[in-house]
């Protein structure tokens, strides 16, 4: 394309020095001048090779920024949704041709000598304004203007839509998600279907990651770029990687939310402010936390379990333990336990946004239930002398 570009550009200056130099030689040269031959045709030649030299030295310039203007049009239609590529089209089409009809019945002006011009100019004025207006309310009305297609071709285009928001639909990673990993063993267990698309600007940071000076930044980016290369080896799921990027947004969240928008697919990430925004922008967002927390198993109130004391609770007497899989749990007067195993009886569970929290009291403990009593009898006490009270 670029050797086309050149050729083309180098071809239109030798076509320019051709048409300068047969209305500028009678100017130069006079029309006496002009009867002879080989003067005509000399000049004719000089000021086309002086037309193709300039055009040898700014070719390879010129081809190379009608190049970089082509790249930088597709680049901008391709981040636009084909429907409101589509709706653009016809609005531009009814456009020009309403500025067409109004330029025929204003046609006759031309025939006046004082409105000549009017006539001229207005039609090209109407081609304008008339063909800007139809490509903008085309592309605001693009759903009105689409609705006009036959029912067939738009039960089938809704049908499409409808399977890419399904569970055969697009997953965008985030770059967090990646890093963590876990994505891999979800796909690889089957959980996770569809096509999980890597944008461009992702693999950049992932890269920048990898790249960084500090040691931990670096592995954990060398981890993301590792588990993309297992997730492109893996049957189950399909990746695809997107080669596009969004000048007018710098935060990485905001062009993931753009990209979800544009392509009707859901992102996947750990981030818990993208989590938050995407959903409040209507976007679907899968959090690999959230189907953690969702998939540990449930312990109810009563239930007894073994755990090791790590470290002490923020309350006084309170011990901190962990269960195998990473849930914490809140020992009553495991304090003195530390590094011990107790075996412990699960008095409450909480819920959090941050995760699931257990609040246990020692088995073999009856400070906790004397504890319990004791309060209760102070209750009834305090009832009895509000009953005094009143009487």
């Amino acid at each position: 394309m670029v050797k086309i570009m050149r050729f083309l550009v180098f071809t239109s200056f030798i076509l320019t020095g051709l048409v300068a130099a047969y209305y500028i030689a009678p100017l130069v040269l006079g029309t006496k001048a002009l009867a002879s031959f080989y003067l005509r045709y000399g000049f004719y030649g000089g000021v086309t090779a002086v037309f193709g030299l300039a055009g040898a030295f700014l070719a390879p310039w010129l081809a190379g920024k009608v190049m970089d203007f082509f790249n930088w049009t597709v680049a901008r239609l391709h981040r636009v949704p084909t429907q409101d590529i589509l709706g653009g089209a016809i609005g531009l089409i009814l456009g020009l041709l309403i500025a067409n009809l109004l330029s025929s019945a204003i046609s006759g002006l031309r025939e006046i000598p004082g409105l000549k011009w009017v006539g001229v100019v207005l039609p090209l004025v109407g081609n304008l304004f008339f063909g800007y207006l139809g490509l903008i309310l085309g592309m605001k009305r693009k759903e009105d203007l689409l609705g006009l297609l036959p029912r067939r071709g738009r039960e089938k285009d809704k049908g499409a839509r409808g399977d890419a928001k399904g569970s055969e639909g697009i997953k965008i990673l985030d770059t967090s998600v990646i890093i963590d990993g876990r994505i891999a063993d979800i796909a690889s267990c089957g959980f996770l279907e569809g096509v999980l698309v890597v944008p461009s600007f992702v693999l950049s940071e992932l890269q920048h990651i990898a790249d960084s000076a500090d040691a931990m930044r670096r592995n954990r980016g060398r981890r993301g770029l590792d588990i993309l290369e297992r997730l492109r080896r893996e049957n189950r799921v399909s990746v695809q990687f997107m080669d596009i990027d969004y000048d007018d947004l710098t935060e990485v969240d905001s062009k993931l939310i753009r990209l979800a928008q544009e392509l009707g697919g859901k992102i996947v990430t750990n981030d818990f402010n993208l989590n938050k925004v995407a959903r409040l922008k209507g976007v679907a967002v899968l959090n690999v936390n959230e189907l953690a927390n969702a998939v540990k198993p449930v312990m109810l109130p009563g239930e007894e379990v073994t755990v090791q004391v790590i470290r002490d609770g923020k309350e006084a007497g309170q011990g901190i333990a962990y269960l195998e899989d990473g849930t914490m749990m809140v020992v009553d007067g495991g304090r003195k336990y530390i590094n011990q195993q107790v075996p412990v009886v699960v008095t409450s569970v909480l819920q959090t946004s941050a995760g699931r929290m257990i609040f246990a009291r020692l088995k073999n403990n009856d400070e906790g239930k004397n504890n319990g009593d004791l309060k209760e009898r102070k209750n009834l006490f305090k009832r009895m002398n509000m009953f005094g009270a009143q009487s």
